[in-house]
């Protein structure tokens, strides 16, 4: 065995200020006159303090209103609340000109998505064009984001319909259900306006990337096969989202459910929109025309029903869309009873899943365009439109994929984009919405199912498998959950494993064996770099995680185990036994009181072995814990290093070459 290696990360220790040269003390020799750092005592109250304000107030966001006049600050926190009010003065002409194009591209793509994402939450169709009128105003004002384009999404949509049909049919008790979405509406905006003022948006990162990616592509699997009954014509259906009971129904109608008529309007349209897609992706200069490919599939298709009269030979059409804004549903909201419960439980799920997504997507495109998003104020606006929809006759509304893309590729500078899609939606709602009588719901269908093709990500999937196994282990149990189950067991399938994922890092740290890179005095992990050999007599092991109750044991046992192996080799081969065991702490953040614990037994177990235990570049926490606790008085202060580098120049100086 040769030298040893402590990943701590410091380069060389030779060029730590202060080398001086060694000296004895204690039985060690030490390479510098520097001890590690004693932090100073705090209280509990102290401590608590940092803790809550490291959690919840990280970013400092009161540090704008430090200095300035009552009158400032007051202004100040207006703004925080209505963004419009800062980036409004800095609105001209030529971010108006972005704006208007990609508010009209993305007004032309979400009036057919939202007439068939109404049908996914088993609303009426207005129902899907509501929720983009009076949300993205709201959002245009509170929002920060400039490329989120609001409106109904076909996941939530999925989900929101499926938890609503589990309490009431939407057909039998239709008042019933329409209230019931709208008190889910309600309390998905609190939630999400909560979570946002109470700064506690780090929940929803609790829900893993690669689940999000499996439920997602699990969900436009289950929506795609949902949109084989208007696909196909079929009349009769089944309720059910999994995929042995959807092919079931689809098997049962082969012979005499299909409508031939239906399926030539829906293939015809689906290839349609494939090769616009293709278009669009093949130069970003014809992004618009995937971007305008609903619309006017939506068009003609209309135009060709109403004229061959298609509906009378078992095409199936949408009939009448109410004409007119909004109506209020202020005195439809549930406050009492039964099905406000069950509204909370519905909202909640669905506002914290319609939350992850519009997350994800305004972080990709701040990260792309190189600015800060405030996730918190984003969660307030998110909810606050909510809340106003759920007055206004809107479900739930967030941020969607496909739309956001095209306003981004449009060339939208702010807000505004929301605006001017609002507005279109408004005229829409106001004068055009009885020429959608004849529109097919063959159509609608295809535009669906082209959408939700976008949420599989294939080449993440491929990534995960080779980059995580068990990141694709959740990506898989989430998407077939979903598939086989249903959208709500998969979406829970999905946190299991994410929070499994969690407990297994925290239960199981990785600990490494280090070694030195000859010629130096550093330290790494043996397995890493094969250069690196191990220091005669000495065992140096580092522990990647912090150590609390759930591994500390684990944490003892493995170095245990480390060091029988360690001294069988060196019986093996001959070599000095293990003296000293040193233990590079420089990545354990923190300890508690039984990692401490585990500290002590490990202690005593090398002692009965003849083996002194030696710590390295302690972390200010777990220093702290350590003097708190008087380990330090059992180990001995000597024993103490702010490297592993001066540790085994103490330790076995003889066998250390300076550098």
């Amino acid at each position: 065995m040769g030298r040893s290696v402590s990943d701590s990360g410091e380069g060389r220790d030779s060029d730590i200020a202060g080398h001086v040269s060694s000296r004895r003390q204690g039985g060690f020799a030490r390479s510098t006159a520097y001890k590690v750092g004693l932090p100073r005592p705090r209280t509990l109250a102290s401590e608590f303090k940092d803790t809550m304000k490291e959690t919840f107030l990280h970013d400092d966001p009161l540090r704008p209103f430090k200095g300035q006049t009552t009158g400032k600050k007051i202004w100040l926190g207006v703004e925080s609340f209505f963004p419009i009010l800062s980036w409004g003065r800095k609105y001209n002409l030529r971010k108006f000109r972005g704006d208007l194009i990609a508010g009209l591209t993305i007004a032309s793509l979400c009036i057919p998505q939202d007439i068939a994402y109404s049908k996914l939450a088993n609303l009426d169709p207005q129902y899907g064009l509501y929720t983009s009128f009076v949300p993205p105003l709201v959002y245009a004002f509170m929002g920060s984001s400039g490329e989120i384009a609001i409106g109904p999404v076909a996941v939530v949509s999925l989900l929101l319909g499926t938890l609503l049909r589990n309490e009431i049919d939407p057909v039998k008790q239709k008042a019933e259900y329409l209230r019931l979405a709208f008190t889910a509406t309600f309390f998905a905006g609190i939630v999400q306006a909560g979570l946002g003022f109470f700064r506690l948006g780090f929940i929803i990162d609790f829900l893993s990337h690669a689940a999000i990616v499996g439920f997602m592509a699990g969900a436009a699997v289950t929506i795609a096969l949902q949109q084989l009954k208007g696909f196909l014509g079929i009349k009769t259906f089944t309720t059910n989202t999994d995929i042995i009971s959807v092919m079931k129904s689809v098997w049962k109608a082969v012979h005499h459910g299909w409508n031939w008529q239906t399926i030539v309007i829906a293939l015809s349209c689906f290839l349609f929109l494939l090769a616009a897609k293709y278009i669009g992706k093949k130069s970003k200069k014809y992004i618009w025309v995937p971007a305008l490919a609903p619309l006017t599939a939506v068009i003609l298709s209309t135009t060709f029903v109403y004229i061959t009269r298609a509906d009378k030979k078992g095409v199936a059409i949408v009939k009448n869309i109410r004409k007119g804004i909004n109506p209020s549903s202020v005195d439809q909201i549930y406050f009492t009873g039964s099905y406000m419960k069950k509204g909370f439980q519905i909202g909640l799920v669905a506002g914290l899943v319609a939350l992850t997504e519009a997350a994800a997507i305004g972080r990709t495109f701040a990260a792309i365009r190189d600015y800060h998003l405030d996730g918190n104020k984003e969660m307030v606006a998110l909810g606050s439109m909510n809340i106003i929809g759920s007055m206004t006759s809107c479900y739930i509304a967030t941020g969607s994929f496909s739309r956001s893309a095209v306003n981004f590729m449009t060339g939208c500078e702010t807000p505004v984009s929301n605006i001017i899609m609002s507005v279109v939606v408004l005229l829409t709602l106001k004068f055009i919405t009885p020429l959608f009588k004849y529109t097919p719901n063959a159509v609608l269908a295809a535009i669906i199912i082209n959408a939700v093709l976008g949420l599989i990500d294939y080449d993440e999937v491929v990534r995960l498998w080779k980059v995580d196994k068990l990141d694709f282990l959740a990506c898989t149990g989430a998407f077939l959950g979903v598939v086989f189950k249903s959208v709500e067991i998969g979406l829970l399938v999905a946190v299991i494993i994410s929070f499994a994922k969690i407990i297994f890092n925290v239960t199981r740290p990785r600990t490494a064996l280090l070694g030195n890179i000859p010629g130096t005095n550093i330290y790494r992990n043996v397995e890493q770099y094969p250069e690196a050999v191990k220091v005669p007599g000495l065992m140096i092991i580092r522990v990647d995680s912090a150590i609390y109750f759930s591994n500390s044991n684990y944490v003892r046992e493995r170095i245990l185990r480390w060091l029988t192996d360690e001294q069988e080799y060196a019986a093996e081969n001959k070599l000095p036994q293990i003296e000293f065991v040193i233990v590079e702490l420089s990545p354990v953040i923190n300890i508690d009181t039984s990692g401490i614990q585990a500290f002590e037994d490990l202690f005593k177990a090398l002692q009965r072995r003849g083996i002194q235990l030696v710590l390295a570049n302690p972390a200010e926490p777990v220093m702290e814990k350590f003097f708190a606790s008087k380990f330090i008085e059992v180990i001995g202060e000597d024993k103490i290093f702010l490297t592993a580098g001066e540790a085994v120049h103490a330790c076995a100086p003889k066998h250390v070459t300076h550098v």
